[in-house]
């Protein structure tokens, strides 16, 4: 169980998540693990939330997934399906089990939050992606979380402390989140200018030459 969040104000995304790591009812102090759920894939970071074991895979996994990427929606679904994969072919222990009785799709039994220049992203249990414009919340703390993001963004807001004080809602109202908060931030890329506006340019840049070489012609004329 834990807390991810991330969030986007302007041209820069935040992800945080709590540090904190239970076992069953139990939890360990602080000062005794600090678990860092955050995981650099490429210029993306993932989020890993449910169960602890998912941290150790994960390490596992990208030892050998090299060049994976988390840029948008097609690539992270890619990746995800190729876990999948790695799951049951790699991983012997991994149950293949389905939360959903009335459903065809496999079940992760646990949520991903990513982000990258290019967005933020959440992967859900069933392994689907979505993409959201402002923020999202993932985890048994996420509808606390989210209830804060929603009271909190705003677009002249500073994006750290906005995602920190979600984390910290979560933290405070649901016993399985809590500990120091980790964050990192990626920059969004603009998309270059493309289509109608690039022609557009090209056009009037056309016409203005076009238009500077006529009075030349002309005064050649009257000579």
């Amino acid at each position: 169980m834990s807390i991810a969040v991330a969030v986007r104000i302007a041209d820069e995304i935040v992800l945080a998540t709590d540090s904190k790591r239970t076992f069953g009812g139990g939890a360990v102090p602080e000062n005794n693990l600090r678990d860092v759920k955050l995981r650099k894939v490429g210029a993306s970071y993932l989020a890993t939330t449910g169960w602890g074991v998912y941290t150790n895979i994960l390490d596992d996994y990208l030892k050998t997934a090299r060049g994976a990427k988390l840029l948008d929606g097609p690539s992270i679904f890619t990746f995800f399906r190729k876990f999948w994969q790695a799951l049951h072919e790699r991983y012997a222990f991994v149950n293949d089990q389905c939360s959903e009785t009335d459903t065809p799709f496999g079940d992760l039994d646990a949520s991903f939050l990513v982000v990258s220049p290019k967005g933020i992203y959440y992967v859900a249990c069933d392994m689907s992606v979505t993409a959201f414009d402002h923020y999202y919340a993932v985890g048994s703390g996420a509808p606390y979380a989210l209830g804060a993001l929603h009271a909190l963004h705003k677009p002249a807001a500073d994006v750290r402390d906005v995602a920190r004080k979600a984390v910290a809602a979560a933290s405070d109202l649901d016993i399985y989140c809590g500990g120091a908060v980790n964050l990192v931030s990626v920059k969004v890329h603009a998309p270059k200018a493309r289509g109608k506006a690039a022609r557009t340019t090209s056009a009037r840049a056309t016409s203005t030459r076009a238009g500077k070489s006529r009075p030349r012609t002309s005064r050649r004329a009257s000579r």
